[in-house]
């Protein structure tokens, strides 16, 4: 085993915690479908079940936009801690 300086180590950090957790979170709001199989409460005359698959829509947008924006942060202070400049 070779003590090279090159070699990069996987960190788990409280920033790659929340992206993981906002990247996973619509997966599990979509494949539990026992929490969305219903009809009521409608929203302006469209049932939950449709109402609520839409609102993840949105809602994955963002949590996507917040993982992205907090990988690029993550990524600077690397870059930055590393010394090197960031691409």
């Amino acid at each position: 085993m070779s003590n090279d300086p090159e070699v990069s180590r996987t960190v788990v950090t409280p920033t790659r915690v929340v992206i993981a957790l906002c990247l996973v979170a619509p997966f599990v709001a979509m494949l539990w479908v026992g929490s969305y199989a219903k009809t009521d409460p409608a929203f302006i005359g469209i049932p939950f079940f449709y109402w609520y698959q839409m609102a993840w829509v949105l809602i994955s947008t963002a949590l996507t936009v917040t993982a992205y924006k907090l990988w690029q942060r993550d990524q600077r202070a690397r870059s930055t801690q590393q010394g090197g400049a960031s691409k």
